[in-house]
């Protein structure tokens, strides 16, 4: 019942001092712990290399991915996650499960956006709280103009939904960022939602919580803000390229440049006067790590897709946040991402940390893992 990452390291001998008093043996002995530890059913680490010094840059390293190991490992366990409102009612591609989450440590904590509606009725204009998000979120991205009505909206939900994260404990949440929210209120939450990311507190589109785990996951390995966006379009004819975008609520350390605008898809539906508060922009040209998460009903276990890819400085035109991915095999990793039932959703960071992923998920937290592009 050890039930922690151990991570197993043999010094190297010195082939200057093979003599009975200094040879350790340590490449023999470390042969022996790994296969009485798999005896016993106790999951363990490796090192890069079989031997290593412990004075050296090599087990340096070696420690620092440990390290964020046990991060994965330790806060999944005990994750305190938010649901504010309903999925879209189209969205069935996010559904989950709430017993398999809260099976193996992760709870959820739920909300009806008429509670946030009324608590932003409640809170007065000239709240101190209210000037000073106002200010924040002027100087958070520039925008195409300042409807000061749109950013009073988007301060006071910010104000309200912080204050129900911290009296909560939640470490993110899932939003559900249309069409309720426009009809009753006449704002997208893109914004807010991209300044709570960027704080490192997640926040996912359309009641996505299993995009709102693997954003969490992806997070908490590199200590960086992640995004979720859409397996979205096709490159032209490369098969190994495509289009990642979302409408977007991305962080804004996801871009060369960025500014905060209408959101054209809900203006096409709702008009200009309902739809302030998209980010927009072009993701950095920058190595990628992808995850999604899923709870399989079916098989009553949590399984991930996860693969690495590149952005790329490729042309593109077009809207929302977006940019051109290339990944190894990208045409099986699709085929997979079909025939197993991921969601169009994937949650991103701009780091490469797959293995670092796979071993905390699949090792020691007993994730069904599918790596489709054997980079990791």
């Amino acid at each position: 019942n050890l039930n922690v990452p151990v991570l197993i390291q043999a010094s190297s001998d010195d082939i200057e001092k093979m003599d009975r008093v200094h040879r350790r043996d340590a490449f023999c002995g470390k042969i022996s712990v790994t296969s009485v530890l798999y005896q016993y059913g106790i999951p363990f680490t490796l090192t890069k290399y079989h031997t290593c010094p412990i004075k050296s840059e090599i087990f340096k390293e070696d420690l620092k991915r440990f390290e964020k190991i046990c991060s994965i490992v330790k806060k999944l366990r005990s994750v305190r996650l938010g649901q504010i409102g309903t999925r879209p009612n189209a969205f069935e591609t996010v559904r989950y499960s709430e017993k398999i989450l809260e099976f193996n440590g992760i709870s959820i904590e739920p909300i009806d956006l008429s509670e946030i509606f009324g608590e932003i009725r409640r809170l007065p204009d000239s709240d101190p709280n209210v000037k000073e998000k106002i200010q924040f979120i002027k100087d958070y991205t520039p925008t195409t103009t300042f409807p000061e009505d749109g950013i009073l909206k988007l301060a006071k939900l910010s104000v309200i939904v912080e204050n129900w994260v911290l009296e909560n404990e939640l470490d993110g949440f899932a939003f559900q960022c249309w069409p309720s929210i426009q009809d009753n209120f006449g704002i997208v939450p893109c914004a807010v939602m991209s300044m709570f990311s960027e704080g490192l507190v997640p926040a996912a589109c359309e009641v996505d919580i299993a995009g709102l785990i693997g954003m969490y996951i992806l997070q908490v390995a590199t200590e960086t803000p992640s995004a979720i966006l859409d397996w979205n379009n096709n490159y032209g004819d490369d098969p190994n390229k495509m289009v990642l975008f979302h409408c977007s609520n991305l962080p804004k350390s996801f871009f060369k440049d960025t500014k905060m605008t209408i959101h054209p898809i809900i203006s096409d539906l709702k008009g200009d006067d309902h739809s302030f508060g998209a980010i927009q922009g072009r993701i950095k040209s920058k190595p990628c790590t992808l995850l999604r998460i899923e709870t399989d009903d079916i098989f009553g276990e949590i399984k991930a897709l996860l693969v690495e890819g590149n952005y790329t400085d490729d042309p593109l035109e077009t809207f929302g946040g977006y940019g051109v991915i290339e990944i190894p095999n990208l045409q099986d990793v699709l085929k997979t991402l079909c025939k197993e039932g991921f969601a169009h959703h994937v949650a991103v960071t701009l780091n490469k940390v797959g293995d670092i992923v796979l071993e905390a998920l699949s090792n020691y937290l007993g994730y069904n893992i599918v790596y489709p592009n054997e980079s990791i």
